[in-house]
């Protein structure tokens, strides 16, 4: 039987592959519902490609899509909003769900796709990010299967043994000789550059990642390495490391996606050119294997793989990630929320790329140790933490 699959995000850059990677696959997958925010012809033309049942919009923009629809002939069932997103993630008629809405706005319907006892392809680090030990926890309860999409993610979960994809505690167990884990980066737009040109960048500097094409919010985060700081965070709650166990290479050429120590010396990592077409295809089709559509990787042509330890006083924002890390959860909702809303502002032109790991760095000096214990304390905390960013925000402006 077809695989019925939901996309939330889809008129997005993960949408776009994942789409890519189930059309070349029409025998085994079939898409039932789509989400997109703000894209909206281009959201009808995938309707029109893929004659989803469903298709979730923003509650302003039903009347507008029921009109698109009806020029064009389709008939798809309309939800609208935060509460459209989680019923479209959670109906019977859906088996796997691809999380690719970007930032905390993904974190509800993610988390209902998990309740619901889904396959949830997850490219959106947030929602583990801020509710990865409630994420778990729902997960062990629902039977729901996580499986990851980032690039590095995703190479770690393939350099695991079997038995320790499908049962995340076995990854302490002695014989398994797991190590480390270590997370490679790109080291963004600023690699090569001082941390007076980060001051002084503009939002086209930052925005221009070297090797993937991503949007305006994760390219910034690549430009300060926050990502990687997310994606530190996301890999102790998927994988169930502490963080002494999880290492941070800068590896430009983004060939080697990311790489399992073995206490006996051994060295397993995951190659293959920069496209997240083949992350997705490995996750729609596990523990089987399909084609992507990606052009193959030429080893001959690799003259040269570099690897760098990461500079924590330039790129700030990591160094940030590790000591949320440690902190516990209250911190890595607090410091993804503060993120939020800093790379918001410096994408309105209001402070500068460097201000944003001070603004960040002033949140997480302000709050308080907190229980996280529901979905409502997340909220609630991830509500603080923006409301002292929006200040600090401010202060950074008059500064500037």
């Amino acid at each position: 039987m077809k695989k019925r699959i939901a996309i939330l995000g889809a008129t997005g850059s993960i949408g776009d592959s994942a789409l890519s990677v189930i059309a070349k696959h029409p025998d085994r997958y079939q898409v039932v519902g789509l989400s997109g925010f703000s894209r909206l012809e281009k959201l009808l033309k995938l309707c029109q490609t893929f004659l989803p049942k469903y298709v979730c919009i923003p509650s302003d923009k039903v009347d507008r899509f029921q009109d698109l629809l009806h020029q064009a002939n389709l008939t798809c069932e309309i939800l609208s909003g935060s509460q459209g997103l989680d019923a479209l993630a959670s109906l019977d008629d859906v088996d796997m769900v691809v999380a690719s809405i970007v930032g905390s706005a993904g974190l509800s319907s993610t988390l209902s796709a998990v309740k619901a006892g889904k396959t949830v392809l997850l490219a959106n680090k947030e929602a583990l990010v801020m509710a990865g030990e409630l994420m778990i926890q729902e997960a062990v309860r629902s039977g729901a299967v996580l499986l990851p999409l980032d690039s590095e993610h995703n190479a770690i979960f393939q350099c695991l043994p079997t038995d320790v994809q499908q049962n995340r505690q076995a990854i302490h167990d002695p014989k398994k000789g797991i190590k480390q884990l270590w997370l490679t980066a790109s080291g963004g737009a600023f690699l090569d550059k001082s941390y007076q040109d980060m001051q002084n960048a503009s939002i086209a500097q930052a925005v221009k990642h070297p090797n993937w094409p991503m949007g305006q919010k994760i390219s910034v985060d690549s430009s300060t390495m926050m990502n990687k700081g997310l994606e530190l965070i996301e890999a102790g709650y998927l994988f169930g490391m502490s963080v002494d166990n999880i290492k941070v290479v800068i590896h430009p050429q983004s060939i080697i996606h990311s790489m399992v120590e073995y206490v006996d010396g051994s060295w397993l990592a995951q190659l293959g050119i920069p496209n997240m077409q083949t992350p997705i295809a490995h996750a729609l089709a596990y523990p089987e294997r399909i084609e992507s559509g990606v052009a193959k990787l030429d080893l001959f042509s690799l003259s040269n793989l570099t690897f760098l330890p990461p500079d924590l006083q330039k790129f700030h924002c990591l160094t940030l990630a590790y000591q949320a890390m440690q902190a516990g959860s209250y911190a890595c909702i607090a410091l993804n929320a503060s993120n939020e809303v800093s790379v918001a502002a410096f994408l309105a032109n209001k402070i500068r790329l460097t201000d944003i790991a001070d603004i960040n760095e002033a949140v997480l000096n302000k709050i308080n140790q907190q229980t996280i214990g529901s979905l409502d304390d997340i909220l609630a905390m991830d509500q603080l933490a923006r409301q002292l960013a929006n200040g600090f925000v401010a202060n950074f402006v008059k500064k500037n």
